[in-house]
Parts: C-alpha cells; structure tokens; sequence
C-alpha cells in the first residue's frame, strides 16, 4: 500500500514537472485555496490513520466538502469584490498546522515507546542468563 503511493506521488511529481501546465493567473485564488483544502484532507486522513480512527467515508467526504467550500468561499469573495479566500487560507493553514503537530508527537510517542520496550526487552535477556546460572548451582 506505502509503495503504491508513493509510486502514485512520485510519478504525479514527475508529470506536474515534465508537463508544461499553464492556468489563467485569474484562477490562482482557486488553486491555491484547493491545494490547501487538499493538503488539509491529506494530513487529517494521515493523522486519523496514526490514531487508529480512519474512515474512508469521512476522508472522502471532507475532501469534497473542504474543497467545495474553499471554491465557493473564493468565487463568492471574487464577485463580492472582497477576499473571502483569506479565511480558507487562515482556517487550512491553522488546521494543516495543528495535524502536523498531532502526527509529529505521535511519531514521537511510538519511537519513545519503541525504544522503551527494546530497552526492556534487553534488560530481560540479561537477567535471563543470570537466573539460568542460579538454577544450576542450587541443584
């Protein structure tokens, strides 16, 4: 599965970079609030996953949800005349902000616990040769 996408991630780098991809400059408010609606889904869905609570319903749901409202907050903000794509870009970058701080301590938490139990594991298999020469004296 990590091979999957990471092949699926490398081969759309590989064609954003090869491909010369032009889009009208009026379409970059657009752009931008949807790659942050996107990368927020990314990261909550790998967040989700670390914390053993991912549905794909959910994932896809707040994908389409996010990206909807981030389009509709900018068309609505481009006819209005005033930057509603502001608070999009505040409330995703907060967000992308807060799950990145999530799944770094959960990274943090599984390496300490990881260390902690090998260092226990160790600790054991020491003792063990200890007790086996124990029990042989006493017989």
């Amino acid at each position: 599965m990590v091979v999957a996408i990471v092949a699926g991630l490398a081969g759309g780098a590989i064609l954003g970079l090869c491909l010369d991809v032009a889009y009208p400059v009026s379409l970059s408010f657009y752009i931008t609030v949807g790659l942050l609606a996107a990368l927020d889904s990314v990261f909550g869905a790998l967040r989700s996953h670390m914390e053993g609570k991912y549905n794909n319903l959910v994932f896809v749901s707040g994908f389409v949800c996010n990206a909807a409202l981030a389009a509709l907050l900018a068309w609505l903000g481009d006819k209005l005349g005033v930057p509603l794509y502001y608070a999009a870009i505040i409330v995703f970058g907060g967000r992308l902000f807060n799950n990145l701080a999530v799944i770094r301590r959960l990274f943090i938490d599984k390496y300490v616990k990881a260390h902690k139990e090998k260092k226990e594991i160790i600790q054991v298999e020491e003792k063990k040769p200890e007790a086996a020469v124990e029990d042989s004296t006493l017989e």
